[in-house]
Parts: C-alpha cells; sequence; structure tokens
C-alpha cells in the first residue's frame, strides 16, 4: 500500500498510508472511528472504472503514523488536505462513513472550493442532535477507556462489530477484526483511537452552533444514505442531516445496519456511482 509523509507545520512528518485505483475524476473514501482503508474494498472496486478512488489510512488507524496528541476534527481534515495536496488532487469527491462523515463535512467546511460532491454513510456530523451511546460514553472516561481497550480481544471487537449489522457477516466481521490488527491494538493505536474518540467531543458539543450555520450554507450536491436499523447512529440523526444541507437527497435501507456500503453494497455502489459520477459519464 502506497504511503506519503506530510511537509510543513504540525502536520511535518506525519505519514499517511493509503490505497489508489483507477483513473479520471478523485473520490476519497474516509472510515470510520476505528476502521482503515481497506475497509473499503468492495466500494474501491464497484467505483474505480469510474475515476480515482482513494481510501486512506486516517492519523492513527490502520497503518498511518499515531502520534501521542489530541486528534481532533480539524486535524483529521488537515491531514485529507495534506494528502490531496501532497498528490497533486485540486478538487475532489468525498465519501465518509461513521465518524468518517464528520471528518468529511469538517473538510468541506474548512476547503469548500475544493469539494465537488459529498456523500455521507451512517454518518455523523456535527450540528445534528445525536446522543452517543453509553459504550462511547464510559470510553470516553479516563481510565475506563485506557482499561477496556487494554483487555479488548479479536473475539470481544468481532462480538462488537456483529451488534453494528442488521444481519452479521461472519467474514465481512472476520475482515474487519483481523486486518493489520496488530497495528491497531498496540498501545500507539489504542492511545490514537481514544484520543480521538475523546478529541472530536468538541464538534457535537460547544462547536454544534456553528457547525450547523456552516453545513446550512453548504452548496455542494450531498447524498446521505442510511440503515434504518443502524444501532450506532441513528436514522433520526442522519434525516436531520438530510434536511439541514441545502442540497441533500437522502437514501434510507431496510433491514440495514451501520455499515450500509457492506450490508447492502450492490445498492449503495450503485447510488454512489450515480451520485459521484452521472455527470461525468458518457451518455
Amino acid at each position: 500500500m502506497p504511503e506519503l509523509t506530510l511537509v510543513g507545520g504540525d502536520l511535518d512528518g506525519l505519514r499517511l498510508h493509503y490505497v489508489i485505483e483507477g483513473r479520471g475524476p478523485v473520490t476519497l473514501l474516509i472510515h470510520g472511528l476505528g476502521g482503515f482503508a481497506e475497509s473499503w474494498r468492495g466500494t474501491i472496486a464497484a467505483l474505480r472504472g469510474d475515476g480515482t478512488v482513494i481510501a486512506l489510512d486516517l492519523p492513527g488507524f490502520g497503518q498511518s503514523a499515531k502520534p501521542r496528541r489530541a486528534y481532533r476534527l480539524s486535524f483529521h481534515a488537515r491531514a485529507v488536505d495534506g494528502l490531496l495536496r501532497a498528490l497533486g488532487v485540486e478538487r475532489v469527491r468525498l465519501v465518509g462513513h461513521s465518524l468518517g462523515g464528520a471528518v468529511a463535512v469538517t473538510y468541506a467546511v474548512l476547503r469548500p472550493g475544493r469539494v465537488e460532491r459529498l456523500a455521507l454513510l451512517g454518518a455523523t456530523v456535527p450540528g445534528f442532535p445525536l446522543r452517543p451511546s453509553l459504550v462511547y460514553r464510559l470510553m470516553a472516561l479516563p481510565g475506563v477507556g485506557e482499561i477496556a481497550s487494554a483487555l479488548l480481544t479479536p473475539g470481544l471487537c468481532a462480538a462488537a462489530l456483529a451488534r453494528c449489522f442488521a444481519a452479521p457477516d461472519s467474514d465481512e466481521i472476520a475482515f474487519l477484526v483481523a486486518h493489520e490488527y496488530a497495528a491497531r491494538s498496540s498501545a500507539a493505536g489504542r492511545a490514537a483511537y481514544l484520543s480521538t474518540l475523546r478529541s472530536v467531543r468538541a464538534a457535537f458539543t460547544a462547536e454544534a452552533a456553528a457547525y450547523r450555520t456552516a453545513l446550512a450554507r453548504l452548496e455542494q450536491p450531498s447524498l446521505v444514505i442510511h440503515g434504518r436499523q443502524d444501532p450506532v447512529v441513528p436514522i433520526s440523526h442522519a434525516k436531520a442531516v438530510a434536511g439541514g444541507l441545502p442540497s441533500a437527497q437522502g437514501g434510507w435501507l431496510e433491514r440495514c445496519g451501520h455499515f450500509p456500503q457492506i450490508e447492502h453494497a450492490a445498492t449503495v455502489n450503485g447510488w454512489l456511482a450515480d451520485f459521484l459520477y452521472a455527470p461525468t459519464r458518457p451518455r
């Protein structure tokens, strides 16, 4: 998997791993909390025929660097900007899953001129009502999160992931757990996970009103895709997001949990291809 090292400012020396396939208009796929670039492998395969598809390991995740620091949404968005600039990408279509949706909208707010389209899958979006789960609130507590993360095993991770699916697929869950497990479960990986979980909280609390105001001015076409049975992010949140973005359309999936791009891959990939590339496809 390719990697590059960012240069300049407080991102100087930050190493980012990514996957890149295809040629043409660029789409960037942004994973959620605890995710990684290859979790998008089915989406990459479906979209690479229409353009260049990039999926990155956000800082602190996968094989990217895991510095000890606060992992605020603005930090992740600046890392995305650094990656795109290093690759010479001027304009991009963004697809964000779960917390990756929050990173995507943050980037769109910070760099609106560089974003063509925005797709949000099972996404958390600052500025719209969202009550964190009990597990999230417990993991955010100092000390509690450190103890809990140190006790995690592959079996416990698999069991937790299974609860996120409406109809769990054992092969997909096994892949999501096993891929680069050593790096992701290392002391640095656990610290980065907890720092992200805790650092993004301000965006959903103190900064929520500013986000909502900024997103209400977002002109880019947006697509909100969400499972009706999502146990992590309620569909009421997704509907509020779709109603609060000026140029948004919603796609709601039955018998679907938190991973629509996996649980309903054919439907979601079709929606994404039509939304992201229809304007550039030959007729």
